[in-house]
């Protein structure tokens, strides 16, 4: 199957607010007759099949034709915030404040969940804090809310137990302040050796915390989950054996896990 039937689809830019985001080429053009669009892809289409036979990459752009034929009729119903209540706007923290913007992509991630989208990424930059470090509540407000909300709003419409949620950022941090350029200043640098990242919902147990640091924070003392077996672990709660998800390449079998990973049975409900 060619990738590109499975290739993600964007909404909006880092830096872009994601209110004023949009898919390219979903909305109408009049002016070119009645139906335009249609009768532009039922041509290319056409074409498409004729090409199929001599070709099969013309596979993935067939699928992506069709996709996108679905996506114009459903994704602006499914993107108007406008259709949720005053209440769970303001659950969301959608109401100018600094959770404004990440509280949308939360609701959007809930909506689009909750319309048959298999997999959604919600993101929040500017937490590389080699310095700024007194920056961080301000910045912890911007997701804090909206988080929860969305753990509470999929709970609460029965979403929760069949959708995973992960959360994870780039590194772990350095436990002490950090010297740059031969000064003190108030950051961190990155730490692999500790690092946390939480799941909800999707078959994991509620309330734990799996595995411990040592008392500063520096290294993984126990529990360690390796990013294989955090990979091994999703791909199990989600229906899928990582020892059997493989692809042929260079005349050897390969997987996502490579020749590692054991699941996490531990966290599992």
């Amino acid at each position: 199957m060619p990738s590109s039937t499975f290739q993600a689809t964007r909404l909006g830019w880092s830096g872009q607010s994601i209110k004023t985001a949009a898919i390219s080429n979903l909305k109408s053009h009049h002016g070119l007759g009645a139906n335009p669009e249609q009768t532009a892809l039922a041509l290319a289409q056409k074409m498409n099949q004729q090409l199929l036979g001599q070709t099969a990459d013309v596979r993935g752009v067939i699928d992506s034709l069709d996709l996108s034929e679905q996506m114009r009729d459903a994704v602006p119903a499914v993107m108007d915030l406008t259709r949720e209540s005053k209440a769970t706007l303001d659950m969301y923290g959608i109401n100018g404040g600094p959770s404004d913007d990440f509280g949308r992509q939360c609701l959007l991630a809930r909506r689009l969940s909750e319309s048959g989208v298999r997999f959604v990424e919600v993101s929040s930059t500017g937490w590389d804090h080699h310095s700024g470090l007194d920056k961080f509540k301000s910045k912890a407000e911007t997701i804090d809310k909206p988080i929860a909300a969305l753990l509470a709003d999929l709970n609460q419409r029965g979403l929760l137990d069949e959708t995973l949620v992960l959360w994870s950022g780039e590194f772990g941090r350095q436990p002490e302040t950090q010297v740059l350029s031969g000064k003190e200043t108030l950051g961190r640098d990155h730490n692999a050796s500790g690092y946390t990242a939480w799941l909800a919902g999707g078959g994991t147990k509620g309330g734990l915390t799996h595995g411990t640091t040592d008392d500063l924070g520096y290294k993984t003392v126990a529990g360690e989950v390796h990013l294989h077996d955090l990979h091994a672990t999703m791909l199990h709660l989600l229906g899928l054996d990582h020892k059997k998800l493989v692809y042929r390449f260079g005349g050897r079998d390969f997987r996502l896990t490579n020749i590692y990973g054991n699941v996490v049975h531990d966290i599992i409900a």
